[in-house]
């Protein structure tokens, strides 16, 4: 291990003030901000909420695939110094308060920088160096003070397949995910919402209120801790962790307020006193509820487009509408698909643990790798 500080492994630059009047819907390159980082680290994809830019700019502004970027700018908490691989070519535009990183390959691999920086040590480092109260900012030059022990280039590379290996297991979890909803979707509306001349026979409707009891977590926003081993709902799309589970079954779960996002999750967890509880009193109908439910919250969203709405009511969660076919064929499907989702996240959940455990050890040289 040898020390450094960060100014002699790599450089930093800052990227372009795109000018806000050539902001627009759409488009075939979308404005790179701190909202395609996640506070941990990596690409996160923004579908529906990008940013593209119609005007004129430096090509040298537009990123290519495999490009490591970091996130200068903290608009969420734990978000300074989080690190991405930029994903595609000529798709994404190198904005202000993000940083492009170009290493010193004689001294560190991109991909072994790439996990420094989730490194407690640099978080913390950039932290304390950082300027602004609200949102904290830092800079190149704070970056190229940070101090670092890395391995010779070897092990880096080691390290970082075997962490990259983990990540992209994750990644592909996430895709079949993404595959199984469409699917489901698209089922879904084949069966259920193509009934222009009424329910076929044997079919009925029912509003969620028919089909179970409504319910609200009862915890804070403060409920939640670090390493709790129970999902805590929040309004927030992503769970936070608890210590102690209030529910235990197949639950729909949807935000009364910010997004409006619908969740779903089998087994224990506990809930923020802003998100409605949706627990089906025969578990045959969790998944027609959830695609419901997404398909009324979407419709609501989009109504109320332009108007400021703070918060859904339990009265607009009663009234959400639920086709029940004559046959427990179509509404075990659409369960399958959910569990299957399920078992996926749960397998990234153990992932994700295991590259968080691991990481610290491998980085500071307390583990290594075999050849």
């Amino acid at each position: 291990m040898q020390k450094y500080k960060m100014g002699e492994l790599l450089t930093v630059k800052h990227g372009w003030a795109f000018k806000g009047e050539y902001f627009c819907d759409e488009g075939e390159q979308s404005i790179l901000t701190p909202g395609n980082f996640y506070e941990k680290g990596g690409f996160k994809y923004n579908d529906g909420k990008e940013r593209f830019y119609s005007g004129e700019y430096p090509s040298e502004y537009l990123c290519k695939k495999g490009d490591l970027v970091v996130a200068m700018t903290e608009q969420v908490a734990g978000l300074l110094g989080s690190t991405a691989i930029v994903p595609k070519d000529d798709r994404y535009l190198h904005n202000q308060r993000i940083g492009l990183i170009t290493c010193d390959e004689g001294k560190i691999t991109k991909m072994f920088a790439y996990y420094l920086f989730m490194t407690k040590s640099v978080r913390n480092q950039l932290e304390l160096t950082s300027s602004g109260t609200k949102v904290k900012h830092t800079s190149p030059e704070r970056i190229y003070d940070v101090e670092v022990e890395i391995p010779g280039l070897d092990d880096q590379k080691k390290i970082a397949d075997l962490l990259w290996t983990i990540d992209e297991r994750i990644r592909v979890n996430n895709e079949i995910n993404d595959n199984l909803y469409k699917s489901a979707e698209t089922k879904y509306n084949y069966w259920f919402n193509q009934l222009n001349d009424g329910l076929p026979a044997g079919w009925i409707r029912k509003s969620v209120h028919e089909l179970l009891t409504i319910t609200t977590g009862k915890e804070d926003a403060n409920f939640s801790t670090e390493n709790g081993i129970y999902p805590f709902f929040t309004c927030s799309s992503d769970a936070l962790c608890c210590d102690t589970p209030a529910f235990e079954d197949h639950a729909v779960l949807i935000a009364g307020n910010g997004d409006f996002n619908v969740k779903h999750y089998t087994g224990e967890f506990n809930a923020y006193q802003r998100t409605y509880v949706l627990i089906p009193n025969a578990p045959i109908y969790y998944g027609a509820i959830y695609f419901a439910a997404s398909q009324s919250i979407q419709k609501f969203k989009a109504s109320s487009n332009g108007s400021i709405v703070k918060f859904i009511t339990k009265g607009d969660v009663e009234n959400i509408s639920i086709v029940i076919p004559n046959k427990k064929g179509y509404l075990e499907e659409l369960n399958q698909y959910l569990f299957a989702i399920e078992a996926n996240n749960q397998e990234n959940n153990t992932l994700t643990s295991l590259r968080d455990w691991l990481l610290p050890l491998l980085m500071n040289g307390q583990a290594s790798i075999a050849d």
